[in-house]
């Protein structure tokens, strides 16, 4: 198991939830990671070996994709940019408000419910 197989093991260990969106032709276009937790939301978008992008937003953001405020932002290699994900600290309790969970788009007019790991 390489590197990054195993950092992708450890954010299924931790609560991610994954989604595969895909293009027109049917080819998948990005590998998805949610983790809705302690009053906010990880969300790592891996494009590639060489091109990922990882957010963590107050879990009231409307649109987790495009959010207002962001806390943290890491954009290059996806490796990297997985392990700075990785190396964040969990919020302290009260810093954030308490979440239930957040809409994810699944497909073209479809939402799924991600509840809240702990």
């Amino acid at each position: 198991m390489d590197d990054f197989e195993a950092q992708l093991r450890e954010l299924m260990a931790r609560g991610f939830s994954f989604a595969h969106p895909r293009d027109a032709a049917g080819e998948v276009a990005a590998v998805v990671g949610v983790r809705v937790h302690r009053g906010v939301v990880d969300v790592v978008q891996i494009y590639g070996e060489h091109d990922a992008d990882a957010t963590r937003i107050p879990g009231d953001e409307m649109d987790i994709f495009f959010p207002y405020k962001v806390f943290w932002r890491s954009s290059g290699r996806s490796a990297q940019v997985v392990a700075e994900l990785l190396a964040l600290p969990d919020p302290v309790p009260g810093d954030v408000p308490k979440v239930n969970g957040c809409w994810v788009p699944a497909r073209p007019g479809r939402s799924k419910w991600l509840s809240a790991s702990a």
